[in-house]
């Protein structure tokens, strides 16, 4: 029988002790990590950037098809793309958990090794956060910390008239994944005997499961000196995020229906499901890749990286948001993205 050691063995300092025990400091800015009331950070000039996410179970994850491993290594990277969406590097993150007494300690370890994981994959540490126990289910709090040298911040708001729209990897796959698991969670609770058939579906099970903060376009942008004009992590579906961009620098913009990246995985499943792949890449989320826009003249560099396409260019305000489909046709750009506050 797996062993189960109850939180309240170890109490709140040897339980924060137990679990960030193996964390390593690997940024010369993080001048005093876990141990002490606060962290001490020195970003030696350059700006400071500072993001939130708040995740809670039955909302934002469902542990019955969450692995916990998974859990903790994407609560981290959702808080890093948020950093990278600035053209920021990040340094440190907190990281804190309400908990019930559901958990055990060996569940939070396994939380804790996606959490390590993560950290060590993009060179962040871990310097603080804080532990309480929850009535009911489980609720993660992470803050992303970056640097980034002041003439390289990236807002949404800086865009101009006549950039291109540009966008990373492919779209829709973690929202065709959570449809995956939604459906099969549904068959299981009506027929607990059945085992879940993930129909070999491990792309977009992936994708809903275990993102990837996308710190190698920044890496590409910067080695060939690609400054974006305005840029964003998708999170909502690129229809959301593209209003956003254009909200916020008072312009419009076209989009080809066409130029939207979706992989041939992303594709089969929608059509599995009898869902529209366009629609899923406009409107499902979770994709966790960056949309920026960039001058023209720098197109030919971008054509160097296949993980970027470019999906269309920024108007006039008054030409609003328009998406062009493959048939012909153009209709306004709606944002039907992810609301935590529908019933």
């Amino acid at each position: 029988m797996e062993q189960r050691t109850e939180i309240s063995e170890l109490g709140e300092f040897g339980l924060i002790d137990h679990l960030t025990r193996n964390f390593e400091i690997h940024n010369a800015s993080t001048i005093l990590g876990v141990g002490d009331d606060a962290a001490v950070i020195d970003h030696f000039g350059k700006q400071t950037v500072i993001t939130t996410d708040l995740l809670v179970e039955g909302i934002h994850f469902d542990l019955m098809y969450t692995p916990l491993k998974h859990l903790g290594y994407k609560s981290i990277m959702v808080n890093l793309s948020d950093v990278y969406a600035m053209n920021a590097t990040p340094t440190q993150v907190t990281m804190s958990i309400a908990i019930s007494n559901r958990f055990s300690l060996e569940a939070l370890d396994e939380f804790y090794e996606g959490v390590y994981l993560a950290c060590e994959k993009h060179g962040v540490d871990l310097v603080g956060g804080d532990t309480s126990s929850s009535n009911k289910g489980f609720i993660i709090s992470v803050t992303a910390i970056g640097e980034v040298v002041p003439d390289k911040l990236v807002k949404r708001s800086t865009a101009n008239k006549g950039d291109l729209i540009c966008v990373s990897g492919d779209l829709g796959g973690a929202f065709l994944g959570l449809t995956l698991m939604e459906r099969e969670k549904k068959i299981y609770l009506e027929n607990p005997q059945l085992q879940p058939d993930l129909e070999n579906e491990s792309y977009i099970v992936g994708r809903l499961l275990k993102p990837e903060a996308r710190k190698d376009i920044i890496e590409f942008l910067e080695q060939n000196d690609i400054m974006p004009t305005s840029m964003m992590d998708v999170s909502d579906g690129i229809s959301s995020e593209e209003l956003h961009l254009c909200k916020q620098s008072n312009l419009g913009c076209v989009v080809y229906e066409e130029k939207i990246p979706i992989s041939d995985d992303s594709r089969k499943a929608a059509y599995k499901f009898g869902l529209d792949p366009t629609v899923c890449a406009l409107n499902g989320g979770e994709d966790y890749e960056l949309i920026f826009t960039m001058k023209q003249e720098d197109y030919d560099k971008i054509t160097l990286n296949e993980e970027i396409s470019v999906i269309g260019y920024l108007t006039d305000i008054e030409a609003g948001c328009k998406l062009h489909t493959k048939g012909g046709n153009t209709f306004p750009i709606t944002a039907q993205g992810w609301n935590a506050f529908q019933k």
